[in-house]
């Protein structure tokens, strides 16, 4: 299925925008609320924040890099491979939300977090809303950039966008339903 390359990355900059908005309306909570756990397995709503934050640590210098390299001119449409695609919606919250193991490096679990999760990932949706400008100028289909799999799993860059920005929402989700649970 084709895409338009600029309705893709619209709708990837709308979404990053809301994710921002959420991840800010947090810090008006309470900090005790932010680390709020239903039990020792499930993560607080800063944990959901940081998780996103280790991923971040990763994807945004590696799709810096490939952007800045890349002498491809942007493409009218985006085609997603079938691997990227299968992550993209794999990461999308469904009906019941579901459960997914995470890498060790990139579990929260029990961390001693306060307000600067939030900033901190803030600051990273800053970098993306300037990554996905930047990606107007490039080929979403032939610039690649490495996982968290390892080198030898690449998803192209509009896929890597996708998966990266739905697991954002995936786990700002998560962290409102954490919330809820306190009420």
């Amino acid at each position: 299925m084709k895409i338009k390359a600029d309705m893709l990355l619209s709708e990837l900059i709308d979404s990053t925008k809301q994710n921002t908005v959420q991840a800010e309306n947090l810090n008006k909570i309470k900090l005790e609320k932010l680390n709020w756990k239903a039990d020792e397995n499930t993560w607080s709503v800063l944990e959901c924040l940081e998780h996103l934050n280790l991923y971040g640590d990763f994807y945004l210098p590696e799709i810096e890099k490939v952007i800045n390299q890349s002498q491809t001119k942007q493409q009218t449409y985006f085609e997603p491979g079938f691997l990227g695609d299968y992550f993209a919606k794999s990461m999308l919250p469904k009906e019941k939300l579901n459960r997914m193991k995470t890498f060790k490096s990139k579990n929260p679990n029990g961390n001693k977090l306060n307000k600067s999760t939030i900033d901190r990932f803030l600051k990273q949706q800053e970098k993306m809303l300037n990554l996905l400008e930047k990606a107007k100028t490039v080929n979403l289909n032939k610039v690649k950039t490495p996982t968290t799999l390892g080198k030898l799993v690449t998803l192209k860059l509009g896929d890597t966008f996708r998966v990266v920005i739905n697991h954002n929402i995936r786990h700002l989700l998560q962290a409102e339903n954490t919330l809820i649970k306190q009420h």
